[in-house]
């Protein structure tokens, strides 16, 4: 594995498959609205032997807030009971191209993981490539889990109103445009329109190819226009998970130090405290 650049081609993945330290994970997840479910898209097909991550429920549970980070004991607990543990390689695959994998990437780096991969483009890439498929549940052997919490690759709300007030990172919000300036309201209900003092817009699609995987490194350099440059850099969106597909086209460009704020707008947009811009107007 090529731990240089996160992702991986689905005809390299091909050729790993069966190894005994490779493990392969299915990260599907769809956004609020969304009636589809990942559990019953993996059910229904997925790359042979992989298992199902569901973001939501591998959480903290002490929060309303959605698929917030969980603590090192509960993510050991059920990276164990998936069969995911110590000297295994992971790569981590969306059923739809590039979305939840990345934040299982990040979780997975957050909590000490060293060899994880995003599968280029996706299961879309994976199946063009007529490459095997299976369906129905799968049943992994437990393995310990030894998590180590990175903590410098995360953000809470309080270093979050630290960094705005100073003025020390460079924020990424990932969120499209319109909710970026406040022109559309957010899709979860009860959330203030607007972006955060400072915040940089850089939609989380705009690191992606026509053909669904990620753009080359001088590409991706075009779309960060020198923000990769940044001493410190920190990605935010709308719940903590288009945020980490920016952390990972980051990483692309050698960036392996960025942050990601956990509560992103889920957090930020819900308290009254909260310093809001709204560029609609502008």
């Amino acid at each position: 594995m090529n731990m240089q650049d996160p992702m991986i081609a689905a005809a390299d993945l091909a050729r790993m498959l069966g190894a005994p330290d490779l493990r392969v994970i299915d990260a599907t997840w769809f956004g609020p609205g969304d009636p589809r479910s990942g559990r019953a898209a993996f059910l229904a097909s997925h790359i042979p032997g992989a298992v199902f991550f569901d973001i939501n429920e591998i959480a903290d549970p002490t929060t309303d807030l959605p698929h917030m980070l969980p603590d090192p004991v509960m993510f050991s607990s059920r990276m164990r009971s998936l069969g995911l543990g110590d000297g295994h390689r992971f790569v981590v695959y969306d059923q739809t191209g590039v979305f939840a994998a990345a934040r299982v990437w990040w979780m997975l780096r957050v909590m000490g993981a060293r060899e994880v991969l995003v599968l280029d483009g996706g299961f879309p890439a994976w199946t063009a490539g007529h490459h095997p498929v299976e369906d129905g549940a799968v049943a992994p052997q437990e393995r310990h889990f030894s998590a180590r919490k990175r903590a410098e690759l995360v953000r809470d709300y309080a270093q979050m109103r630290a960094h705005v007030a100073i003025g020390n990172a460079t924020i990424l919000d990932a969120r499209p445009p319109a909710r970026f300036s406040g022109a559309e309201n957010e899709p979860r209900p009860g959330l203030r329109r607007g972006a955060m003092p400072g915040a940089i817009n850089t939609p989380w699609t705009e690191v992606f190819a026509p053909d669904g995987r990620m753009k080359d490194a001088a590409a991706l350099q075009a779309v960060f226009d020198g923000a990769e440059k940044a001493p410190t850099l920190i990605a935010t969106c709308g719940s903590g998970v288009s945020a980490c597909v920016l952390a990972l086209a980051l990483a692309r460009l050698g960036r392996r130090d960025v942050a990601v704020y956990d509560g992103s707008w889920a957090e930020w947009g819900a308290r009254a405290e909260s310093p809001i811009v709204m560029r609609a107007d502008d």
